[in-house]
């Protein structure tokens, strides 16, 4: 059976500098629904899911999810953690990429570049990022790792960075209990910043789109 790959994107409206920012106006759709239609481009991905809270301000995000025909789960606020196993659990995904829902220039050729490479890495692989040794612009990150190594996450991280980042315990806490590969580019364009945190950066993906 082959495995079931799926692309877990977390969305929610609260934002401290830019609230709303996931469903803000970008070239005439909500900026969430450009980036999962470039998502959707992905060859190696069996499904997307949109991982947003039980928040009720989060209701018009589920309903673009819905729209959009995908598959949506809420959860936890805070513990991102655990609001992506019950998602993964619920899309039935073997192999799980994370991807933050402010990144509208994502690249799909990317996002499968990463799922490749823990592919390619077979049982003797946990984890792969484009994020561990920065060499692509922010904004086109995405981890990839196995059901069970996420599961492995949530039943060992315990701080508050570890429960909200996700995968802070497996880079920063603990990074000798995982066997992690990183993926990277041969021009260095880490100085690149393509996501969007501010109104500034929203002007630039607008002027971009």
């Amino acid at each position: 059976v082959p495995l079931r790959r799926a692309v877990i994107v977390q969305a929610r409206m609260g934002s401290t500098r830019l609230p709303g920012k996931v469903l803000l106006d970008l070239a005439g759709r909500p900026m969430l629904a450009q980036q999962l239609r470039r998502l959707k481009r992905c060859r190696l991905v069996d499904e997307i899911v949109v991982a947003t809270t039980v928040d009720s301000a989060d209701d018009p995000v589920r309903a673009l999810a819905e729209a959009e025909g995908l598959r949506w789960y809420r959860g936890s606020a805070d513990d991102v953690l655990s609001r992506y196993l019950g998602a993964a659990r619920e899309a039935s995904a073997d192999i799980v990429a994370r991807v933050t829902a402010d990144c509208p220039l994502i690249d799909p050729d990317q996002t499968d570049r990463v799922l490749r490479t823990l592919a390619e890495g077979g049982a003797a692989l946990d984890y792969a990022s484009n994020v561990i040794e920065r060499t692509f612009p922010r904004g086109l990150d995405t981890e990839a790792m196995t059901f069970q190594t996420l599961e492995r996450l949530d039943r060992l991280a315990s701080s508050a960075p570890a429960r909200e980042h996700v995968t802070f315990f497996l880079l920063r806490e603990r990074p000798d209990l995982c066997r992690v590969r990183s993926v990277t580019d041969a021009d260095d364009n880490s100085d690149l910043r393509w996501t969007v945190d501010t109104a500034a950066d929203l002007e630039v993906v607008r002027r971009l789109y």
